[in-house]
């Protein structure tokens, strides 16, 4: 593996699953299937020698089943402003290829789908905000996707819920929200109020820098 990269940004996923993701614990997902989006945003990255700073990215995923039965349909939408090496470069990150085997969850994902739709290049508008647990994902006529916080049932106001993950192959410390999507790329998607994960992503070709 010739490769070099390294990406650190912010994440966030929002998937079908309740909230907590029963497949964070090893469990079986909430309905039996799998499906939903992850968006970053890169502030420090690169490939070889190629900078991907400042670009942004979505991965559309569904599976039928459980994910580790595969069968699964992938789909890369990058930033628009990236160069022809940038889009190269990551591309080639989020399809988990010049990456340590098992090292980090795009890879494990890949080895999981059976369909890898083509990559589409659009714009993005993303905004994501770790610690307040909120972020905006728009891309026009193809995604768009909201996370707030979890509203506690009794008090009314935001909860702060972590999940810490030390040998995490995606992260270390994860904040728990509410997410809600829609979809009508490849893959389409209508999450309503389920699993929303914002995290710290910071990673090389050889898995989580801690």
């Amino acid at each position: 593996m010739a490769d070099r990269w390294t990406i650190r940004g912010t994440e966030y996923v929002n998937c079908n699953c309740a909230w907590g993701c029963p497949c964070q614990f090893g469990s079986k997902t909430t309905y039996g299937h799998c499906e939903g989006v992850e968006c970053g945003h890169i502030e420090e990255g690169n490939f070889n020698d190629t900078s991907l700073d400042g670009l942004n990215y979505a991965v559309l995923v569904y599976w039928p089943g459980e994910i580790a039965e595969g069968n699964g349909t992938l789909q890369v939408i990058i930033d628009e402003r990236a160069d022809p090496a940038q889009r190269q470069g990551l591309r080639k990150i989020l399809h988990g290829e010049s990456t340590a085997p098992g090292a980090t969850h795009f890879f494990v994902y890949k080895s999981t789908v059976s369909t890898v739709l083509d990559t589409l290049y659009a714009p993005i508008e993303l905004t994501i905000n770790v610690e307040e647990r909120t972020t905006s994902l728009k891309i026009p006529d193809l995604v768009e996707s909201r996370g707030a916080p979890i509203i506690g049932r009794f008090s009314g106001q935001p909860r702060r819920i972590r999940i810490d993950l030390p040998d995490g192959f995606e992260f270390t410390i994860a904040e728990m929200g509410n997410g809600n999507t829609t979809a009508r790329a490849g893959i389409e998607l209508d999450l309503k109020d389920s699993y929303g994960q914002f995290n710290i992503l910071h990673m090389n070709q050889d898995g989580v820098i801690r």
